[in-house]
């Protein structure tokens, strides 16, 4: 996969240069025999022993942060340090790790491979380095286990200090759970603790879009125990690269937002003044108002509804969604049942075009005014795109021509750029042919802020998702409802699998 180039910063800790984030270039598609060649049987084999030398911290610190995480209570882990340390005396004592990776596994991911891949990253680097995510949250390890280390190094602990900056972080799951790996880490900006771990995946979704983007593969390896090590030698050597994060806030005129996905909250009332400055408007008394971050996309329309429907029936019957081939299955009946491809050309336009009930406003690089962008009436799905994958690693946004670029106003896109791309899917015969890649979506604008002003009408709701997961997003005719996009002001990091 080629980058656009090299920035020759530090990371901010010491765990290697900082690359430009990957662009949308053709090689940018990860196909499934590049996933299975770069991390299943082939490539050079890692030593065991070697591996452990590099990744697993000396004993005391690894109890201690396993002992904190798991109490919740860093004392805890301090007290543990000591007592490792006390029946250890008279041995040699531990150096510091090079790059200590510490895992997590989402078990419910894809193809249900967490429980064997936790059960072999034991054997690897031990098991107080690898937290199961239905037992651990991301934030009981940043809240405990890194502000042990950081007690630690406080005290004098060379070794702690320098596990504390080097330490790196891989999410065994999906999209979804590597975001809310990502939303916890950056809980460390907010409250100055940096340096900031950054991130690699070992794709265990559907569609790892984000896994693709950053050179660790489409699907999980065939030749997964091998590849398992290799996985783990990617993350401590790997380069790092900038990601952008885009908040989402939705102002709602009245009611709730039932069955809330993990990648919404709603705002305290304390925190409702300080949205209302950030917007320039007061919100009525009966407004609901809700707060999330995105890393991949943002999509408004059908895509939304097949994706809500998958979501609920996986979890009505498990059994069906059984691994990414089954879900993509799943994925393509919806969408032949909830009017992709079914709704017939006389149908009401209220029944076919997002244009109705919603407005597009747009902030351009270096402008503080929004600016309407017509939608075309015939756009019913309409998608906002951080990375250059979608939809299990297509390339809808295309490669573009500097001629069209430079007539559309675009530029090359990144995913560290600080812009979104906004593109339409229109029917069903269209979205195929543009997943197939045979066409390009219909482009619509690139922006630095994002705007939609929804109004009810035929319709009281509209489908919405973030980075997979769904929700029904009710509408008044009334009022308006206020979806409002802005870039985080800081980076994630992501390590580059590619080597």
């Amino acid at each position: 996969m080629e980058r656009a180039g090299e920035v020759s910063a530090a990371a901010g800790n010491g765990n290697g240069l900082v690359r430009r984030a990957p662009s949308t270039a053709p090689s940018a598609r990860v196909s499934i025999w590049e996933s299975v060649r770069a991390c299943g049987v082939w490539g050079k084999e890692v030593d065991k022993a070697e591996l452990r030398r590099q990744v697993v911290m000396p004993l005391h610190l690894r109890r201690a942060v396993a002992v904190a995480v798991t109490t919740k209570d860093e004392a805890a882990g301090v007290a543990a340090a000591s007592a490792a340390k006390e029946g250890q005396e008279g041995e040699k004592e531990e150096g510091p790790t090079v790059a200590p990776v510490v895992v997590f596994v989402n078990s419910r991911s894809g193809g249900r491979h967490g429980p064997e891949l936790k059960v072999r990253l034991h054997e690897l680097i031990t098991e107080e380095q690898v937290f199961d995510l239905s037992v651990v949250k991301p934030s009981d390890f940043v809240h405990y286990g890194l502000s042990c280390l950081e007690r630690l190094a406080d005290q004098g602990d060379n070794c702690a200090k320098a596990a504390r900056e080097n330490i790196r972080i891989v999410v065994a799951g999906g999209d979804g759970t590597v975001g809310w790996m990502l939303g916890c880490l950056s809980d460390l900006y907010k409250t100055k603790r940096e340096p900031v771990p950054p991130t690699g995946i070992i794709p265990l979704g559907t569609g790892n879009d984000l896994a693709r983007s950053f050179g660790w593969g489409g699907s999980f390896p065939f030749g997964w125990r091998s590849a398992v090590k290799r996985y783990l030698n990617k993350a401590a050597t790997g380069p790092i690269c900038r990601l952008d994060s885009w908040q989402t806030v939705i102002q709602m005129p009245e009611g709730e937002i039932q069955e809330l996905p993990y990648s919404l909250k709603k705002v305290e009332p304390a925190d409702r003044l300080e949205i209302s400055q950030e917007n320039g408007s007061e919100l009525p008394e009966k407004a609901s108002c809700y707060k999330g971050v995105f890393y991949n996309y943002l999509s408004i329309g059908m895509d939304a509804q097949v994706a809500y429907g998958f979501h609920h029936l996986r979890d009505e019957k498990p059994y069906l969604a059984q691994g990414p081939v089954a879900n993509k299955l799943i994925y393509a009946g919806y969408s032949c049942t909830q009017g992709w491809f079914c709704t017939p050309c006389t149908a009401s336009p209220q029944l076919r075009g997002l244009r109705n009930i919603l407005r597009l406003y747009i902030k351009k690089a270096n402008c503080s005014e929004w600016e309407q962008v017509q939608m075309p009436s015939s756009v019913r799905s309409l998608v906002v795109l951080n990375l250059y994958n979608y939809g299990s690693g297509r390339h809808p946004w295309g490669d573009l021509k500097p001629e069209y670029l430079e007539k559309r106003g675009f530029v090359e896109a990144h995913s560290d750029d600080g812009l979104l791309e906004i593109f339409g899917l229109k029917e069903g015969w269209h979205a195929s042919f543009v997943m197939a890649e045979l066409i390009k979506a219909k482009h619509i604008a690139q922006a630095a802020a994002i705007k939609f002003e929804m109004r009810g009408g035929e319709w009281n709701r509209v489908y919405v998702q973030m980075d997979g997961e769904p929700w029904k997003q009710p509408l008044i005719q009334e009022q308006s409802t206020i979806l409002e996009i802005n870039k985080v002001p800081y980076h994630s990091l992501m390590i580059n699998g590619e080597q």
